[in-house]
């Protein structure tokens, strides 16, 4: 009978351990998720970049692991700049001069500048712009907080107002993709991420030419595998690189943050701040209304008075009337107007401006803001504003660590992994300008 006690006492201290680990917080947050969301904890987990299977994508653009490599080089490819405004700014910058890994792929400036930038700093806030790109329109410069690629799999349409997809929410707004200009490209059929890759390459003056990828021969076979059922005259096309640059960008997912191992069963991943932060989020501060599934985000458009891209840090001032009044600008709709597309919410510590215009310097501020129900921008109607947009009664203490959650419970600490060590060109990434090369260490 000795080795039965033994047994009932190993039993229980296995049992006694499993306790420890799996304490009343927990059972809260757990129980917080699955009651308020209507689904299971695991429906809140994003998938590793490599299970491309579980991955949402495009039926027209599926993923393989030749195109996600093939555009994980064009996306930070400054070779590409090649229709430049200028001769200086000729193969200096890449789609990841505005979208780096630094910057949580965003960027680090309250604006993005693509060509008639110069420099980079640490990361990405010491951009600026050259003093040659003086005239008007000449500098690239997005009017519009940069949106990151992170998660991006989880859109299906692109941008703060949602203009780029065929499908999702602008299945019935073919009258605004007017002809001769971005949003044409939506005629293409292809959801938000491939369509906003194929039209900004153009936008952002950059391109491809068959001699180009003959210069760097390491090129021609990746499109051979990435493209192979693509005939070969229709193979080496700015189309075919913004499908490859979608492909990538559909894998960046922020699978190694905190939260994405507490739901994957690493209950220690989360500290107890973060899981009060966590039990704010899925219950009293209703944030899960509007930042849900995998990415945190959603596509509902929502006008929380929130002051357009001004003051300090800006390269360009004043946002055109479309702009500023977000999904309105482009469906035209007065219902639509100064409301934009709802974020995700994952790396948010590595940038440094938050909100369409950039005007908020911390996550804790947006949280105030939000908080506190009280709108920015006197241009927006009480009348537009959502429904969402209430107080939430939170304390200080529900703030800080509301704040804990989502600046260190969501945040990813290898970002890294998705960027390349070295481009088939040899050019510098993200940036390829002088004071970028100096800057990045790159020679």
């Amino acid at each position: 009978m000795q080795w039965l006690s033994t047994l009932f006492i190993a039993i229980s201290l296995l049992f006694l351990i499993g306790c420890e680990d799996y304490d009343s917080l927990d059972y809260d947050l757990m129980h917080a998720i699955e009651s308020n969301t209507g689904q299971n904890k695991d429906a809140l987990l994003l998938p590793y970049s490599h299970e491309l299977d579980s991955i949402p994508q495009d039926p027209l653009n599926p993923l393989n692991a030749s195109k996600v490599a093939l555009g994980k080089f064009l996306f930070h490819e400054s070779a590409l700049a090649m229709h430049a405004k200028m001769e200086e700014g000729m193969y200096t910058y890449s789609c990841a001069s505005c979208h780096h890994a630094k910057a949580g792929f965003s960027s680090g400036n309250k604006q993005g500048i693509g060509d008639g930038g110069i420099g980079f700093g640490l990361a990405g806030e010491e951009r600026k712009s050259n003093w040659l790109y003086y005239e008007e329109d000449s500098l690239d410069v997005q009017p519009i907080r940069t949106p990151t690629i992170l998660n991006v799999a989880y859109q299906t349409n692109l941008l703060w107002n949602g203009q780029f997809g065929a499908t999702g929410v602008n299945e019935n707004t073919q009258d605004a993709w007017a002809y001769g200009t971005p949003k044409a490209v939506n005629h293409l059929g292809f959801e938000g991420t491939e369509t906003q890759a194929i039209a900004g390459l153009d936008v952002h003056r950059l391109g491809v030419e068959k001699d180009m990828l003959l210069n760097y021969q390491d090129y021609i076979p990746m499109f051979d595998v990435a493209f192979q059922d693509v005939p070969f005259e229709e193979r080496y096309t700015t189309q075919t690189i913004g499908l490859a640059i979608a492909a990538y960008e559909r894998t960046v997912v922020a699978s190694g943050a905190p939260f994405q191992h507490w739901l994957r069963g690493d209950l220690g991943a989360l500290t107890e701040a973060q899981k009060n932060g966590a039990l704010i989020f899925f219950g009293k501060g209703n944030c899960y209304t509007c930042h849900n599934g995998p990415a945190l985000n959603s596509m509902e458009f929502h006008a929380l008075g929130m002051d357009d891209m001004s003051g300090s840090n800006v390269f360009m001032h004043g946002m055109d009337e479309n702009t500023k009044k977000g999904r309105g600008g482009f469906t035209q709709n007065p219902q639509d107007d100064y409301k934009f597309k709802v974020p995700q919410l994952y790396n948010l510590a590595d940038t440094r401006f938050y909100g369409h215009g950039g005007s908020f310097e911390s996550v804790r501020d947006v949280i105030f803001y939000k908080n506190r129900g009280v709108k920015q921008n006197a241009e927006v109607p009480d009348a537009q504003l959502s429904e969402h947009f209430t107080q939430l009664l939170l304390t200080i203490e529900e703030v800080d660590q509301l704040t804990d959650f989502i600046l260190n419970g969501l945040y990813d600490d290898n970002l890294e992994r998705y960027v390349p060590n070295a481009l088939p060109s040899g050019m510098c990434f993200p940036n390829n300008d002088p004071i970028s090369k100096l800057d990045l260490d790159c020679e």
